[in-house]
């Protein structure tokens, strides 16, 4: 690396944007020292909320009117009226374009029990444009198209609108529910029709659609009316503590309006799944579309900071991952020991994007000799990374080999994630160690080949609604360029394509977007620049993105949000930590590359060959 790399930076003004964002960043922290963040509230989970509570109202007409519940329906249907776009339609967040799911959900939930009140009198317009933007853009054809084979948000969208009548139950498709009685090792093999984390829509669901249109084959009738007891058994063995599953709104909402269709609204299930919706409304009167991403942006926050966050921050972090550490195997995904999930709380669920995450951030900065729980811990987390491996050397999110569906397919970001964290663990984790060299080496493979011809890797689990089929090439090269790098394999083929590939995207004012020619957002100019640091070849690009994102911390709006995240299939959320932790790592490399003329840090102590 020259010595005068990025040269034409100012170092001043690198420092001064530096400290800016990491001392706001550490200002974020609870008083327990780790991060929770703040997810956006979403109009999707809203809906689906206000429905599930008015379906469970409206099961109890006994019930005296103006408690809470009747206060949490207004309120939701309050905040859907205020946040529809003009063009008729909701999208997910209020930084959202109108989408056909989310509008035929707001739309069937505004069209129950019509009897506005004084703050409602905006309903019939609003009801009338929306009914103009569903039937403009497709309706339920449209809901279908948009999802294809995978039934998982699908089915339970055309569900909600059955049970507000807006849609025939003709046009819900049936979902085998008595597929759940089998063992969980047959799931697999069965291809059941949702993906692996929506197992309780394909009970709740099922069974609803089951109670309003029974199947005629007289045998199917039998198996399912004689598989209904047990399948409640198993859905209320798998609801968490707190009764919601996931930690999801939408989820649990779907669930427990399904069971209320079903006569069963004083059943344990529904019960708990209302008062997790109660406990979990906003002060807008809206939903998120998850409580919280608490460990996720926790240990993204941990490893952006870097030697930032001194060694007594750093030790209650690690702590605090260490009790969240999954030691049983998982009732809802069976999944084995090992783990992390996104959230400190009863619904999450371990997943190999927040593992890796969690890896990291208990080894950054720990001593050479470690603690013994330390090392365990690592060692416990690299081994349920390697059996999760899938058979093309991919990693999925939460179950192995199930594949029939996106979200249970391997994808390169969370491969890429993977990656670094197993290189990162085999210095503490030497039984471990040939595992590991051939599970990289697979990894990579993977990555290889899952490359687009012009160098770029599309990521799962983020989007951009301007790009094209709402992808985000920039967010996924990014992240795996970054895995690249941590091997010492910067000059790879493959990286070297990639790298070409994010400089040629770059926007004319020195940003990124999701992709060429969409607009720049900090959360992906962070990234890319990130990414690109490091390397003469893309030097001038990194100068320009740097130069941009210190002009954003100049101007204070370096912490405006982008709705680039998915939560799960095309269902979208901001979340306000992202560009402050993404500008963190981006001006942090920076700092270290401008001020020691050093090549980025390379995990681990002999790199993993590629």
């Amino acid at each position: 690396m020259p010595d005068q790399y990025l040269a034409d930076v100012s170092v001043q003004r690198l420092a001064s944007a530096e400290r800016i964002a990491s001392d706001h960043l550490l200002s974020q922290r609870t008083a327990e020292g780790h991060w929770v963040g703040e997810l956006s509230t979403s109009a999707l989970s809203t809906a689906t909320a206000t429905m599930a509570l008015l379906q469970f109202r409206l099961a109890q007409p006994g019930v005296a009117e103006g408690g809470t519940i009747d206060g949490l329906i207004t309120g939701g249907r309050s905040w859907l009226l205020a946040n529809q776009n003009e063009d008729g339609g909701w999208g997910d967040t209020v930084l959202s374009v109108s989408n056909i799911s989310t509008t035929m959900l707001a739309h069937a939930t505004l069209t129950i029990d019509c009897s506005a009140g004084p703050e409602l009198a905006e309903l019939p317009e609003a009801l009338s444009k929306a009914s103009e933007y569903i039937e403009r853009v497709g309706g339920v054809e449209a809901v279908i198209a948009r999802y294809g084979r995978d039934r998982t948000f699908s089915v339970p969208i055309l569900t909600h609108c059955a049970l507000a009548g807006t849609v025939e139950w003709s046009r819900v498709i049936a979902l085998p529910f008595e597929l759940a009685c089998l063992p969980h090792r047959f799931y697999k093999t069965v291809r059941l029709p949702v993906v692996s984390y929506a197992l309780p829509a394909l009970i709740a669901i099922g069974l609803a659609r089951f109670n309003a249109r029974p199947p005629r084959n007289p045998l199917t009738f039998i198996v399912r009316r004689l598989a209904r007891r047990r399948v409640l058994k198993i859905l209320e063995r798998i609801q968490p503590s707190n009764g919601g599953f996931l930690e999801a709104a939408p989820l649990t909402s779907f669930v427990t309006m399904s069971l209320v269709s079903c006569g069963d609204a004083d059943h344990v299930v529904t019960r708990r799944g209302v008062e997790f919706l109660v406990d979990s409304v906003r002060d807008d009167g809206g939903w998120p579309i998850d409580t919280n991403l608490a460990t996720w942006v926790t240990t993204l926050s941990a490893n952006a900071l870097g030697d930032r966050l001194n060694e007594p921050d750093r030790e209650p972090i690690r702590r605090w991952l260490l009790t969240q550490q999954y030691r049983d195997v998982h009732p809802y995904t069976n999944a084995d020991p090992g783990g992390w999930s996104w959230t400190d709380l009863p619904g999450g669920v371990p997943d190999a994007d927040d593992t890796p995450g969690a890896i990291l951030a208990m080894l950054s900065g720990a001593a050479d000799d470690p603690d013994p729980w330390l090392v365990d811990s690592v060692e416990a987390a690299a081994g349920w990374l390697l059996s999760l491996q899938n058979r093309d050397g991919g990693w999925p999110t939460f179950c192995r080999g199930w594949g029939a569906m996106a979200f249970d397919r391997s994808s390169p970001d969370i491969s890429a994630h993977v990656l670094r964290a197993l290189q990162a663990a085999v210095v503490l984790t030497p039984t471990l160690a040939d595992r590991i060299e051939r599970a990289c080496c697979r990894g990579f493979d993977f990555l290889r080949t899952g490359q687009r011809d012009d160098g770029a890797w599309i990521p799962l689990w983020f989007g951009n609604q301007w790009a094209e089929n709402d992808e985000n090439p920039v967010y996924g090269t990014a992240r795996v360029l970054v895995a690249w790098r941590a091997a010492g394999l910067k000059d790879d083929p493959a990286a070297v394509r990639a790298r070409n590939w994010l400089a040629r995207v770059q926007n004319c004012d020195g940003g990124w977007g999701g992709d060429a020619d969409t607009p720049s957002s900090v959360e992906e100019t962070a990234l890319a620049v990130e990414a690109l640091l490091g390397t003469t070849e893309t030097e001038k690009q990194a100068v320009a993105g740097i130069e941009w994102l210190i002009d954003q911390v100049e101007c204070g709006t370096w912490t405006k949000t982008s709705p680039i995240g998915f939560y799960f299939a095309k269902l979208w959320y901001f979340e306000k930590l992202y560009p402050v932790i993404f500008t963190v790592a981006a001006l942090r490399m920076a700092c270290r590359v401008r001020g020691g003329g050093s090549d980025p840090p390379v995990s681990g102590s002999d790199r993993v060959a590629g």
